[in-house]
């Protein structure tokens, strides 16, 4: 099972690891499923928690695809996409493994149907990306996420807290749609998911779009 909704808010990132990056006192932009955007100033970063495993009960969060020096704020919608595009493929069943290099991780996203590694995110910016080439930027990264099919059934309606985030992970997958605005789309989706259970999350998403004031 991934990390709860909220997972990074309520685990900080370890300090030995801010330090070590010069990132004490980072803002978290957003979050989803255990995966989000972080930065101080020029810096960003991804931020990932690890799947729960008895044998560490407290693994951190973690680090990767670490950008010293944003020189273009266009960027950022970017990353936030990226972090909620992570955070629905591990919603919809892939899970993310954590490989330290340093005090930062590279991220492997496995199907677990079939075993298989669909990307590795490196842990620094820029680096290799063995997913379609192009380089490890997040906008190219974000355009080969997008292309993998979900691991999993939709979400039950019946789990309004997995439903919402599900909706929210699809609301900032679009880099126009603000912070706010996701958050009000997916209140919105769930109210009319709950309300007819025959609505998948994107057709619910779709729904609270064509209804927004």
């Amino acid at each position: 099972m991934p990390p709860s909704p909220g997972y990074l808010a309520a685990h900080p990132l370890p300090p030995g690891i801010s330090g070590a990056l010069g990132l004490s006192g980072y803002q978290l932009l957003a979050e989803i499923a255990g995966v989000g955007t972080g930065r101080l100033g020029p810096q960003v970063f991804l931020l990932a928690a690890a799947d729960p495993d008895p044998a560490m009960p407290e693994p951190g969060t973690q680090i990767a695809l670490h950008h010293q020096r944003l020189r273009d704020e266009a960027e950022m919608a970017s990353w936030t996409a990226l972090a909620a595009q992570l955070g629905y493929l591990r919603l919809s069943g892939y899970r993310l493994i954590l490989d330290r290099e340093g005090m930062r991780s590279a991220l492997r996203l496995m199907d677990p149907a079939s075993g298989a590694v669909a990307a590795h995110i490196p842990a620094r910016h820029p680096g290799r990306l063995s997913l379609s080439g192009g380089g490890a930027t997040a906008a190219r990264l974000l355009v080969a996420l997008r292309a993998l099919p979900a691991a999993g059934p939709p979400p039950d309606p019946q789990r309004p807290e997995l439903l919402r985030e599900v909706v929210l992970a699809l609301a900032l997958r679009d880099e126009e749609t603000s912070g706010a605005q996701a958050v009000e789309l997916a209140d919105r989706a769930l109210e009319l998911a709950q309300a007819d259970p025959s609505l998948e999350p994107a057709a619910a998403l779709a729904a609270a779009r064509s209804t927004a004031p």
